[in-house]
């Protein structure tokens, strides 16, 4: 078996980007960006007021000028192209363009105005309060580069220089496929022996969140034909994600039938707890992979290998999730010849962090995932720890951190 680090470098060998499509731009939300975007535009596009007040010559304020004569109004979106003399202001609104001559603006809670005659009653620096033009950005500025998540600052700037569709990275189709005659729907009544399909739930939520498409192709039974048909199916999207059927049951039919469609194998078998008999292969650019049936082993292996695999697909540079070190809050049972997968809870310590596992940790007790904020990954062969031994823990987007702590929270031998 490989490693966990192995296991992900094999995968992200295989994964080229896919290429890049034109989009509304409201319908680039939460897309990467399929190539560097430069700024057609400078923002601002011109010298305007950053408050209500009034334009003058900065000079003249210096030299101790506090009456000057109001020569003209100026509200923002009005372009008024008469130049300021000496000993003149204009009335200006915040994003009023500043007229010729003038360049500070006073603001109005520090003026007094009789008529046309303006009194400073307390002066600025000069140049204050004026926005000046291409500060934010100049024509040709990159905004982002090719892989940026575009998420809603990222929209509203593309909005600010006049862009209306925009080129993202086209969004991997995945191919979820279930596996198993003991499998109903989530609605169905349950007979003896039979248990719910949760796995297509949390795998579809799991593709949507990391940017791709799910594409649901139902359970395949326990049977060789039937699980031919729909892998072949699944085998014209960019990734197929199958759960069960990779084991070495008797009824376990997944590699048997990927060989026989011509995949070719990258590995079997990982040193991990929960994941241990996730197989990888790639056929004709499409990836692969058959994870576990049980459901927190199936959602760690997305985690670690194929959500990487996803955004990697889609250009983005941030493969991994954010990580912490945290120190546990609870023995730390020593590992053997696999590295465990530890699903926990995070809480502040001060300026830090600490961990406990979410309850029992069987690779079939979902709730540890739905309970989890972070993966503590304790390498294979560590030793018993006592509390107060760090770990890095990667954090997991919407953990539990708000809920109700777990009763009898604690460490467990289950996996």
């Amino acid at each position: 078996m490989i490693t966990i680090h192995e296991a992900i470098d094999a995968v992200l060998a295989e994964v080229r980007p896919l290429p890049a499509e034109e989009v509304p731009l409201l319908e680039a939300l939460g897309r990467a960006a399929g190539e560097a975007i430069v700024s057609p535009e400078r923002v601002p596009a011109f010298d305007n007021s950053a408050m209500d007040g009034y334009a003058v010559r900065g000079a003249e304020l210096t030299a101790g000028r506090r009456e000057f004569r109001v020569e003209v109004e100026i509200p923002a979106g009005r372009w008024v192209d008469v130049r300021i003399g000496e000993g003149g202001a204009a009335k200006i609104m915040t994003g009023a363009p500043l007229p010729p001559g003038v360049d500070t603006v006073v603001p109005v809670e520090l003026t007094s105005q009789a008529g046309d005659t303006l009194t400073i009653n307390e002066p600025v620096e000069p140049g204050e309060n004026v926005r000046r033009a291409a500060e934010d950005l100049a024509e040709g500025d990159v905004l982002f580069p090719r892989g940026a998540l575009l998420g809603p600052a990222e929209i509203g700037l593309l909005a600010s220089v006049g862009f209306e569709r925009v080129a993202v990275a086209r969004r991997p189709r995945v191919a979820i496929l279930a596996t198993g005659s003991e499998l109903v729907a989530a609605g169905a009544p349950l007979a003896p022996g039979q248990i719910r399909n949760s796995n297509s739930f949390t795998t579809y939520g799991q593709v949507l969140a990391a940017g791709a498409e799910p594409v649901l192709l139902g359970i395949a039974r326990d049977d060789l034909d039937e699980t031919r048909r729909l892998i072949a199916a699944a085998l014209a999207h960019d990734v197929v994600l199958s759960t069960g059927g990779v084991s070495v049951g008797e009824y376990d039919f997944v590699k048997q039938v990927q060989e026989e469609l011509g995949v070719e194998r990258r590995f079997w078998g990982v040193a991990a707890k929960p994941g241990k008999p996730l197989a990888f292969g790639v056929r004709e650019g499409a990836l692969v992979f058959g994870v576990p049936g049980n459901p927190v082993a199936a959602m760690v292996c997305f985690e670690l290998y194929i959500r990487p695999a996803l955004l990697a697909m889609q250009g983005r540079p941030d493969l991994y999730r954010p990580s912490v070190f945290a120190a546990a809050e609870e023995p730390v049972r020593l590992t053997k010849e696999r590295a465990e997968v530890r699903r926990c809870r995070l809480v502040h310590r001060g300026r830090g962090w600490g961990f406990t596992t979410t309850g029992p940790q069987g690779s079939g007790i979902l709730r540890s995932m739905a309970l989890a904020d972070g993966l503590a990954v304790v390498p294979a062969g560590h030793p018993a720890g006592e509390p107060g031994e760090e770990h890095l823990v990667a954090l997991l987007a919407g953990g539990a951190a708000e809920r109700p702590p777990y009763p009898g929270a604690g460490s467990s031998g289950q996996d």
